[in-house]
Formats: C-alpha cells, structure tokens, sequence
C-alpha cells in the first residue's frame, strides 16, 4: 500500500518545483502530461496537467492511460528474463533455436542478448511503401523480412543501434517458449502480479480504460489533431512499444522490480548493467530493456524513453535511491530531455541525489 505525501521540507520543494515546472509547460486546454515522483513506497508527488481527450475534453490525472511506446520493451525484457530463469529458453540461444522457418544465415549468429540490447545488426528495412502496412502492421507481420534478411548492418555485439523490430520478435519468442499467447503470458505472469490489473496492449478496436489520443499541433492551423493508430507508422505491434498504461500502475511495476516479484535480484541486475556504450547519449550505455545514465555528479540513472504518435514518454529511476520519476505526455512537441534534466536538479537540490 503506497502512503501519501508527507510534510517533510525536502518533498515539499520537490512537488513544487516539480508542479512549477510541469505548469509551465502544459496548458490547462491543451493535450498534457500526468506525472509521478516516488520515493521507496511512497508517492510525494502526482498530478496531471491538460486534457487526455480533446473531444470530450477529459482531463488527465494519475490513472489516465497512454501508450508508453518504447517503455514497454521492459516488459518484453522482463518476460524473456523469466522464462530464462525457468529454464524454457536461454538468453544465449540464437535466433534458429526460436524461428527455424527464417532461411537467413544471420540466425544462426544472432542471440536473445543480441536483440535485448540492440546489438543484433539487423537493419530495420521493413517494407513502408504500403501505408495500410505501415499503420496495421502486427509484430509477426512487421519482423517478417528478417526471415529472408541478406545483410546486417554490422557483426552482431560489435555495436549498437536501437531497432524495433528486434524486440517485435520477442512477441513469438514469448509465445513459443511459453505455450501461450504473448497476451495471456504478460497478463498473467506479468501484469496481475505487479497489480497492474488495467494495463493491456493496443489493438484496433480494443476498450482501454481512461485512455488518452496522441495529438500532433497543425503548425497551419494550431490545431491539436489527432496522431496515434491510423495516423502513425507501425502502431500496432505490441511487444516493442504496444502497452498502455497509467502513471499509477506503473508505480505498481517499480514496486515489484524492486521486490523482485517478477525476477530474481540476479536477473534484475543483469538488465540494469551496461551491455553496450552509446555514443550518441554522453555517458549512456544500454542493458537488457533499459538505457543506463552515468552522469558525472549523479548516481546511476536506469531510464528509458517512449515515443509513438502524439505521445512522449519518460521513466527514469534511480535505484540505489529508490526513486522513480514518471512523465506521460499525449504531445511530442516538447524538450524531454531537458524536463528530465530539470526534474534531476530539482532532486539533487533537495538532497535526494
């Protein structure tokens, strides 16, 4: 049971520095952001600001659901993690093992740690000239060229590039290993027990409760209009950037990482630790579903961000702290990376870093 807020004068600074900011930056009439600070089992600091719906002009509190995009590869991380754990697949088996119908050489040479992270080579050359494609898309439908691929970007290890259809492979990965579909597998093992008893994957004409649009401003008109699932490419596939969920549920999540619920502190710490460096992110190196932030005058950052469509998503956490930062936005027109620069200072100022 998470606790409310307390009076104490660092949490104090932090939610209003943290309100200020996030007031500044999102109009009350327009697409916004829900946002959440953690600090161990309690929640110091959540509010919404604009609208989740411009239609019914619904507005955006902690329960709002958005599509997290790429911070649902976690998810899928964590899932192989626990079927590795129990035995049904191993993080050194290459891709054959799992899709003995691809004819691609390049199978026999690429690992399940390949494609957690990103270091697989495999180039995203998925077919976009068929915009019902590119739009409807599923992740089997969407990974099918690299049953036939002939080249790959670089020797699979060697370097990193972020890929998506890597990760949509995990969505028959699951399912094989498993013996049930990729749904059920993440609901059950995944979702019921981090008691995110709302979260569910996008599909066209799915119900999602409290569910937000992703909006894109008419630089024409200024306008917000609609941007997600029929406006977007590769909206669809589920197990690279499919999940919709709420800032609150997802507290749920970090609570039961934390507890290792759902893999043990072994597994855990083997996501969280640099696999690869990036050199385009200073200081940032990549584990197994999660970005890794060595910064000079902080303590280390697990991360990761999230965009599809309209929506913008940030999930920063710092673990040896016990903290967790969240913010959700339904609008990508803004500077993610110096909000989350901010939100850093502001806890760094207070003492929590």
């Amino acid at each position: 049971m998470f606790t409310s807020c307390t009076d104490n004068s660092s949490e104090k600074m932090i939610s209003e520095q943290t309100d200020q900011l996030f007031i500044n930056l999102y109009p009350a009439n327009e697409p916004g952001a829900a946002v959440l600070i953690m600090k161990d089992d309690t929640i110091i600091f959540e509010k919404g600001y604009g609208i989740a719906d411009m239609e019914s002009l619904t507005p955006i509190d902690g329960n709002t659901f958005f599509n997290i995009a790429s911070v649902s590869k976690q998810f899928s991380a964590v899932a192989l993690m626990i079927l590795a754990e129990e035995g049904k697949l191993s993080l050194d088996d290459n891709l054959k093992r799992w899709f003995p119908e691809f004819e691609t050489p390049f199978a026999q040479i690429i690992t399940l740690r390949h494609l957690l992270s990103h270091t697989s080579g495999i180039p995203d050359s998925r077919d976009r000239s068929d915009w019902h494609f590119v739009t409807t898309a599923t992740d089997t439908q969407s990974y099918q060229y690299i049953s036939n691929l002939k080249e790959l970007n670089f020797e699979p290890g060697s370097s990193y590039e972020y890929m998506n259809p890597t990760y949509q492979l995990m969505y028959s990965i699951i399912e094989r290993a498993s013996g049930q579909s990729f749904d059920i597998f993440m609901k059950e093992r995944i979702f019921d027990v981090a008691g995110m008893e709302n979260a569910t994957y996008f599909e066209a004409g799915k119900s999602i409760p409290d569910m937000s649009h992703g909006y894109l401003q008419n630089k024409n008109t200024g306008i917000f209009e609609e941007y997600d699932y029929g406006e977007e490419s590769f909206f669809a596939t589920k197990a690279d950037g499919g999940l919709y969920t709420s800032v609150r549920e997802f507290s749920r999540w970090e609570v039961a990482l934390r507890d290792n619920k759902l893999i043990s502190e072994k597994s855990k710490n083997e996501a969280h630790s640099p696999k690869i460096t990036i050199p385009e992110i200073p200081y940032t190196s990549y584990g197994y579903g999660w970005f890794i932030e060595d910064k000079p005058g902080f303590p280390t950052k697990v991360y990761h961000t999230g965009d599809n469509g309209g929506f913008q998503i940030y999930a920063g956490r710092f673990p040896k702290q016990n903290i967790l930062y969240l913010f959700f936005s339904n609008r990508n027109d803004k500077d993610r990376d110096a909000t989350a620069q901010k939100i850093d200072e502001i806890m760094k100022k207070a003492g929590w870093l």
